[in-house]
């Protein structure tokens, strides 16, 4: 069986995106959202955060839902394209 590529995608960039977006808008670090997540039960450092607005890390739907509750938004709003100010 061939190993399944790691390569993020183009809806994993979106998502990447939104949430950046998203934290920035609310006047969040980085630090604080990880926080928040952690304080929600999914454990998440700023680092990890970090790296999936990044698009380094995969988010997977446990890091994707908890970012959306930390967010205050349901969770299919993070797959959408990111907002502009």
């Amino acid at each position: 069986m061939a190993a399944r590529s790691l390569e993020i995608g183009p809806a994993g960039i979106r998502t990447a995106r939104t949430i950046e977006n998203l934290r920035t808008e609310r006047g969040l670090a980085q630090r604080e959202l990880a926080a928040r997540v952690t304080a929600l039960g999914w454990p998440m450092s700023n680092t990890m955060l970090s790296r999936i607005e990044r698009a380094q890390r995969r988010c997977d739907i446990d890091d994707l839902v908890a970012l959306a509750q930390a967010l205050r938004v349901p969770a299919h709003a993070l797959l959408q394209a990111p907002t502009t100010a």
